[in-house]
This record gives C-alpha cells, structure tokens and sequence, in this order.
C-alpha cells in the first residue's frame, strides 16, 4: 500500500488516481459539512462548481436545497450556507442537497477519476482511516487547500489520516508529502483547538463571527460516517444507504 497527499487539487496525479482511494478533505468548512448533512440523514449532496448550476439544478429537483458559499460567506437567494451547524436533522433529513464552495466542491470533482472516493474530516477521522484501509488500495488524500493555496487544517487532518493508516499498515510506502503531513499531525494532533489561532482561514472565519463553526470543524471523531463520492450517479451518499 503506498500513501500520497495532494496539497491542493492541482497537485493531484490523475494517473495515479484509477487504482487508488481518495479521501477529500475541506476541513473549514465543506468535508464537514458533507459529513454532518449525511450523519443527520440527508439524502445525498450534489457537488457543484458553479452556483448558478447548483441554483438551476436545485430547482429542477422536488424538495431539493441549494446550499454554499464564496469565500466563506452564504450565496444570496440559497437555502443553506456552508457551516456545518445548519445542516440539522430538521433541515435535511431526506432531502438531496446541490453544494457549491469555494475549494471542498472543486476537490471533490478534482478527483472523479478514483476507484473509491470517501469524504474526511477531523469529525470521522477515525472513521475515514479505517474505510481506506478495508479498500486494500494505494490511498490518495486530496487536500481542497484555499483557493490554490495550501491549508494548515486540511494538511494537519491528512496528517491525522496518514498515521492512522500507518499504525495499522507499518509497511505502507508513504510519499514525501504524506511524511510532511504527519509530522505536522504530530504538532497539532493533539491540541486541535491551536488552529483556531494558527491557521488563516480559521482567524478569518472567526472575525466573521463563525467561532462556532470553528469548534464544531475542529473536534475529533464526532462521527463514524464516511459520506461516498459516487461519479456515477453523481452523489455523495451514506454508506448505510
């Protein structure tokens, strides 16, 4: 098993993505999100990358939510933004999603081409790890990054992943980006609450008065859900179906 990190989606191989699992991480906020809609019985999200598709898309669908934002702020005229705390169980429950975001969306679109495609964050890290692992493929971790730029909390989370699967496969072959996430997970792993501080776009999202976000994104294992990308039907859906 060999494990590569993508810091940003146009660091990702194409090539290499056919035999292998992705896991997609937009830890502030979109993976998040993804993973608390589904956890609260959404019926699937629909990435997209342009809101007015989204909007359209939306509107073609009985009962379907519009939800997203650009640089981190709500899109006017949606149902939903982009923070997790809005996607409740009163609010989604049953209902199909069309998500567009600045990175997360892109990321995930970025890696279509994969066998397996899975959603992480810090909120089922565990949980993600371990689904990669049981695929008993090559593991690529796409980081969405800030818009082309490197993320700080999507890097220290791939981090996180990447140990995990080390511990449990001790013979994996890991890239050289892989062993820079994980010893950035070593510094932070345990004290998530520094990238509140640490990292930009958490300090941007908190003068915006999205504290509370900032919590709910940067807990660990708050969930056992790994929502999956399926290309085909052009969903990310439970895995409990």
């Amino acid at each position: 098993m060999r494990l590569d990190v993508a810091f940003t989606p146009a660091a990702l191989a194409p090539a290499t993505l056919g035999a292998a699992t992705a896991l997609v991480i937009d830890v502030l906020r979109a993976s998040t999100s993804i993973v608390t809609a589904l956890a609260n019985g959404c019926a699937a999200v629909v990435p997209m990358a342009d809101p007015e598709d989204a909007r359209r898309r939306a509107a073609e669908t009985p009962g379907a939510l519009v939800a997203g934002e650009r640089r981190g702020e709500p899109l006017e005229g949606f149902d939903l933004g982009n923070s997790p705390l809005e996607f409740t169980r009163d609010r989604v429950a049953g209902r199909t999603i069309f998500f567009t975001t600045s990175n997360g969306t892109g990321a995930l679109l970025a890696v279509r081409a994969a066998a397996a495609i899975g959603v992480a964050a810090f909120v089922n890290a565990t949980a993600a790890a371990a689904w990669a692992l049981a695929a008993g493929r090559d593991v690529v971790v796409a980081c969405a990054g800030d818009v082309g730029q490197r993320s700080l909390e999507d890097e220290v989370c791939a981090g996180l992943l990447v140990e995990q699967v080390r511990a449990a496969r001790p013979d994996a072959a890991l890239g050289p980006q892989a062993e820079e996430v994980a010893g950035r997970a070593r510094v932070y792993g345990k004290d998530l609450a520094r990238l509140a501080q640490e990292s930009p776009w958490a300090r941007r999202l908190s003068n915006r008065g999205r504290g509370a976000d900032l919590a709910a994104c940067l807990r660990l294992d708050t969930f056992a859900l790994v929502p999956l990308y399926r290309p085909n039907i052009d969903k990310i859906v439970s895995p409990y179906g």
